[in-house]
């Protein structure tokens, strides 16, 4: 039997839970036994409640158990993890560090990264999404490269986008309205290129209330609030499907990402991206398939994005780029099989 801890629920559409519930669905799917423990939502800012909650969850596990501990809640109980890694076998799920998350005072960064430390030095194993998480681990939290595996996340086969059916340009961002997406900066940037035509989808729930309302702000001091829709956040998987399917550039200026999912997803369609160079991307997107600024860079942004839209001959080499380097991308399948080999060296 493999325990996954799970902060919150599994069925939230962000990209973290979406992993951990396609290699949960995969695990089982091979036959291994699976059961999900839930934890506080309050996490990674966990009260004492939700601290003694989650001390109680890992103690009712029997010992010798395989425990995988998504890291939005391992590397916020460090304590937790302390008292129970000498009779559980607890595996560390990092989709990115704690410390990452844009927007965090430099107390709370400084805190998680101390935390997130400790948990890390007491779990058996760490599994990481991306090269760079594993790099940045090893570098920053000090953590032995011996001790963790890469497991990207898997891309489920798709049809190649058809895209606008005019001469507008359909541009798609898919992610949460969080500080850490760069919706800001997006808006910024479309703000001048008013002489172009172009519309803007924002597929993504609002995490963040504050933001999202600057965010919404933020496009009508820029004047685009006739190019721009926000179709707020998607339950049903597919629900994304006709966006990706009727677009022409996914855009996304995010801060950081571990991995990149919705990345690989517009890849796996042949969308060009335009996007920043962090975690997973860079490597995702390599040098055909979009092109990459600065996060934050609003005129950088803005020069991509009108290079883009306003050369189709450009685009068309780009969307060729995409389309090559989707289909190199690993299936989820293949993503719980790596998963299952590891928790059985554990």
């Amino acid at each position: 039997m493999i325990t996954f801890v799970i902060p919150g629920d599994l069925n939230t559409p962000t990209g973290g839970y979406v992993y951990d519930r396609r290699i949960i669905e995969g695990l089982r799917a091979s036959g291994a036994g699976v059961e999900v423990r839930r934890v506080s939502t309050t996490f990674p800012f966990p009260d004492p409640a939700a601290l003694r909650e989650a001390a109680r969850e890992l103690a009712s596990i029997p010992d010798g158990m395989l425990v995988v501990v998504d890291g939005l809640a391992g590397g916020a109980m460090p304590r937790n993890i302390e008292h129970e890694a000498g009779r559980l076998r607890i595996v560390a799920l990092v989709h990115h560090p704690l410390a990452k998350e844009t927007g965090l005072r430099m107390d709370q960064a400084a805190a998680l990264a101390e935390s997130e430390r400790r948990a890390l030095e007491s779990v058996r194993h760490v599994i990481v999404t991306s090269a760079a998480t594993s790099e940045l681990l090893t570098r920053e939290f000090g953590v032995d490269a011996a001790k963790v595996t890469v497991i990207e996340p898997g891309t489920d086969p798709a049809i190649r986008a058809t895209g606008s059916p005019d001469r507008r340009v359909e541009l798609l961002c898919v992610a949460s309205i969080t500080p850490r997406k760069g919706h800001m900066t997006l808006m910024r940037a479309l703000g001048q290129l008013a002489d172009l035509e172009w519309h803007l989808t924002c597929v993504g729930g609002e995490r963040d209330h504050l933001t999202a309302r600057s965010v919404k702000d933020e496009v009508g001091r820029q004047k685009i609030g006739d190019r721009v829709t926000f179709a707020g956040e998607l339950r049903q998987a597919k629900g994304v499907d006709p966006y990706y399917d009727c677009a022409d550039v996914f855009v996304m200026p995010t801060e950081y990402e571990g991995y990149g999912m919705a990345v690989a997803e517009a890849l796996a369609r042949g969308l060009p991206v335009i996007s920043t160079p962090t975690g997973g991307i860079t490597a995702l997107v390599g040098a055909d398939a979009g092109v990459l600024v600065p996060a934050g860079d609003v005129d950088g942004l803005a020069r991509a994005l009108r290079r883009i839209i306003g050369d189709e001959a450009e685009r068309d080499r780009l969307r060729e780029g995409a389309w090559r380097a989707g289909s190199t991308l690993a299936t989820w399948d293949e993503a719980a099989a790596k998963f299952a080999a590891v928790l059985a060296r554990v």
